[in-house]
């Protein structure tokens, strides 16, 4: 009888509660571990444990701030707490901010990398604590194509995911002598209430499509698939890497129609 590749793990994913991080949950779940949902809107957070939980997997929900110290060193004690070990940590929680460049204003400015590069940060640091004790386990974060790939009109959101990039790849040097590995995936254009103002636009998807080789935008299930090889044991020297999911968008520009 096959062994689900994740049995007896424990796993957090921030920001679980919806879009890319609900079908990350989802996937670590179906694929035997233990999953807790971190996330500020708890009570999204317990229905989709709920949900998750219905066919009889272990999903908890826990509130947390992830981008306050006391807040997501709470869910990891409370994580050890409750089941003793902690293998899996998704550094998933994240925001947009649309604005143009003179435009952006030092306040959307601090509340796009608070949330997504210091919120980062700190799950991973309190993530890597609790790991080192044990010797090992995997993190990924959830970058993006913006990491490396700009747009205009999201000068806050690029520079938190070009320094998620770089925080994830000091923490990998630093974390592997630990047996740590650090990862993260980097989202395309992927469809999720956060993008339905654009996926859900006939003028807006048909310019989007047309710089996607794959012809689609990207499922929340797509991007659970790469975090399911990057935690699992097929992965265990791979480390500091940024997992592309977009499609084939940003290998190139097309031609203008």
């Amino acid at each position: 009888m096959a062994v689900d590749p994740l049995e007896g793990q424990v796993a957090i994913v921030t920001g679980g509660a919806r879009g890319i991080g609900r079908a990350v949950a989802q996937r670590l779940a179906t694929d035997g571990a233990t999953v807790v949902i971190a996330d500020l809107d708890i009570a999204t957070a317990r229905a989709t444990a709920s949900e998750l939980g219905a066919d009889g997997r272990r999903v908890d929900a826990i509130e947390a701030d992830c981008a306050d110290a006391e807040s997501i060193d709470r869910v990891v004690d409370e994580t050890l707490r409750r089941f003793g070990r902690l293998d899996v940590f998704m550094a998933n929680a994240g925001i947009g901010g649309n604005a143009p460049f003179l435009d952006t204003t030092p306040e959307m400015w601090d509340r796009v990398l608070r949330i997504n590069l210091r919120g980062a940060f700190l799950g991973v640091q309190a993530a890597g604590r609790a790991m080192q004790s044990r010797g090992g386990g995997r993190i990924v974060v959830t970058a993006s194509t913006n990491s490396f790939w700009m747009e205009t009109g999201l000068v806050a959101y690029n520079v938190s995911k070009a320094g998620v990039l770089a925080m994830l790849r000091t923490a990998a040097m630093e974390l592997a002598p630990y047996g740590i590995t650090v990862n993260a995936v980097g989202p395309g254009l992927i469809q999720t209430d956060l993008t339905r103002h654009l996926t859900d636009d006939a003028e807006a998807s048909r310019i989007y499509l047309r710089q996607i080789p794959a012809g689609r935008f990207g499922t929340p299930e797509d991007v659970a698939g790469a975090v399911a090889f990057l935690v699992s044991a097929d992965a265990g020297w791979i480390t500091g890497h940024l997992l592309v999911v977009d499609g084939g968008q940003t290998l190139g520009t097309p031609f203008p129609e």
